[in-house]
């Protein structure tokens, strides 16, 4: 590889704020809101035009789950606030919580083809969200600005700069060229790890295969699924949802290298064109079908992840921690309970650092549950809240006592403790 040498410059500090926020998809709103309802002074920067990532642009438009398997609620807090408002515009599907926990193989099927049934039988009703994706963009930006935090849109973070041991402002690529922002607490909500790779903290890196998912409408739905389209029932009529994806001509790919999202966006897009063109010539139900959406996101739930001062394990399973700030269920295991410790959202090497939602310290297969969606905005709530009380004491998150951070999510409606139950 040759290298190119660039001139000492000097760049622009634009922003500077209490909490800095990289990221905005579910855990980065999460994480911006419960900071700045809580006083803090905050700045949540997004590379894309909208908030929401992976739970939006991504079309990954299911909330799997807000519950333990058991019918018990895992996940409160900012992520049934958001399930709330959701319910309020009739853009959103779930169960009730009286079904919650229920063998109604009734019940069951229809939650099934919502596509809120996962994994291996007997199976339960779930407390899992189908919602439209168009209005939880609409959702996550009046949610962050009545908070009161600062939000920048269209802006690529590139390296965090450090003085000390400490992050003390970010750098940022936007179209009227590179800036940074100062900050007293960073909370790295990138899903990639952007801000602790580049602040040089422990990690591990998987490879993945790469997800495209899409939307048709003008669907016969009971058809579709009767036919065995491998389609979802979707918020609109006659609209359903394709979680289409694991392309084998591409393979597992390293989702922070461009090199390979290239070849993965475009092979995934062509098989998607491909797949619906398939779909309207052979399969009952999608005879006047027409595509409606592709994901401008590819559905990456894996790349970086943390080695931070405890890396939550497949042992931690079933055991209430004392220092959890956040509680998650696990999508296709029934009773399965994580309590997810402050530790796992800390960096050994960088004590003004937090990290939340996908890319928190957890092993592989722990991962599988704290990657998704409601996970990710406990975590994320959890990091904006440590944030504030943090400014607030004048401390770094690294020295901030769990104690009263657990005390305010609780009186924030978030779930930090249930009791495990036996299977």
């Amino acid at each position: 590889m040759s290298i190119l040498r660039e001139p000492a410059r000097e760049t622009p500090v634009l922003h500077e704020t209490e909490v800095l926020v990289v990221g905005g998809g579910s855990a980065g709103v999460a994480a911006a809101v419960a900071a700045a309802r809580r006083g803090a002074d905050v700045l949540l920067v997004e590379r894309h035009g909208y908030l929401g990532g992976l739970a939006t642009g991504g079309l990954i438009i299911l909330l799997l789950t807000l519950d333990d398997g058991r019918g018990r609620q895992a996940v409160a807090g900012l992520c049934q606030e958001v399930v709330e408002r959701l319910d309020a515009r009739s853009a959103s599907f779930h169960p009730a919580p009286e079904e919650w926990g229920r063998e109604d193989a009734d019940l069951v099927e229809r939650d099934r083809r919502w596509g809120l049934v996962w994994g291996r039988g007997p199976h339960r009703v779930r407390y899992s969200v189908a919602y439209d994706p168009a209005m939880l963009k609409g959702e996550l930006d009046a949610l962050a600005q009545e908070s009161g935090a600062g939000i920048l849109l269209h802006a690529w973070a590139c390296e965090p700069v450090l003085e000390e041991g400490r992050i003390a402002a970010l750098t940022f690529q936007g179209k009227s060229g590179r800036f940074a922002v100062r900050a007293r607490v960073v909370i790295d909500a990138s899903g990639d790890g952007d801000v602790f790779f580049g602040a040089g903290c422990a990690h591990e890196t998987e490879r993945v295969l790469p997800w495209m998912w899409f939307t048709a409408g003008g669907v016969d739905v009971g058809r579709a699924q009767a036919a065995g389209a491998g389609c979802f029932q979707t918020i609109g009529p006659g609209k359903v949802l394709f979680p289409w994806g694991s392309i084998e001509k591409v393979g597992r790919i390293d989702a922070t290298r461009p090199e390979e999202l290239t070849r993965a966006e475009l092979e995934c897009r062509r098989r998607v064109l491909a797949e619906f063109d398939r779909l309207r010539r052979e399969v009952p139900g999608f005879a006047d079908a027409h595509l409606c959406e592709i994901a401008d996101q590819l559905g990456i739930t894996e790349s970086r992840r943390l080695t931070g001062r405890r890396v939550l394990s497949r042992d931690d399973m079933d055991r209430a921690l004392p220092d959890a700030v956040a509680v998650t269920g696990h999508w296709t295991r029934y009773g399965a309970l994580y309590h997810i410790p402050y530790d796992a959202l800390l960096p050994r090497e960088v004590p003004n650092l937090l990290v939340a939602g996908r890319c928190i310290s957890a092993d592989h297969r722990v991962h599988h549950a704290t990657k998704e969606i409601p996970a990710c905005m406990a975590t994320g709530e959890a990091a904006g809240a440590a944030a504030a009380l943090a400014v607030r004491a004048g401390v770094d998150p690294a020295e901030l006592d769990p104690a009263p951070l657990r005390a305010s999510l609780a009186d924030g409606g978030a779930i930090v403790s249930l009791e495990p139950t036996a299977t």
